[in-house]
């Protein structure tokens, strides 16, 4: 029975969802309005260089115990001059570089390293009894 539910497959969107035929869609985009009304505000505009806004969507497939897969991963980008839309990209998949994020940790600079017992015993006295009012 608990292997029946550790294969479960569920599917969740993340960010945008597009219209299949968004090629479409934007293809007629001249003003920030029109895309606006048809795609929704940019997650992000850029803040240095050309003015780009970019939308984002991915699914994100959780089937078991198989590790968490992305796909049907889409970025539109706009570049934005004023009012005025001046060229439109869409990123597909395949268009995108698959990045590989390092298992490694950054390292703070005067970070203070504690173990376990340690930083049990610096806690002590840090946080106050429930009701207190303090």
């Amino acid at each position: 029975m608990v292997f029946l539910a550790a294969c479960t497959f569920q599917t969740k969107h993340r960010g945008y969802v597009f219209p299949s035929d968004v090629e479409s869609v934007v293809a007629n985009i001249k003003t920030t309005s029109q895309l606006t009304q048809e795609i929704g505000s940019p997650q992000v505009k850029t803040i240095y260089g050309d003015e780009v806004w970019i939308y984002y969507g991915v699914d994100e497939n959780y089937r078991g115990p198989i590790p968490l897969k992305y796909d049907n991963k889409t970025v539109l980008l706009a570049w934005v001059d004023g009012n005025k839309v001046t060229d439109i990209r869409i990123l597909h998949d395949a268009d995108l570089p698959d990045v590989m994020i390092s298992e490694d940790e950054t390292p703070i600079p005067a970070a203070i390293e504690l173990n376990a017992l340690q930083e049990l015993f610096n806690n002590i006295g840090r946080f106050s009894p429930a009701g207190l009012g303090q």
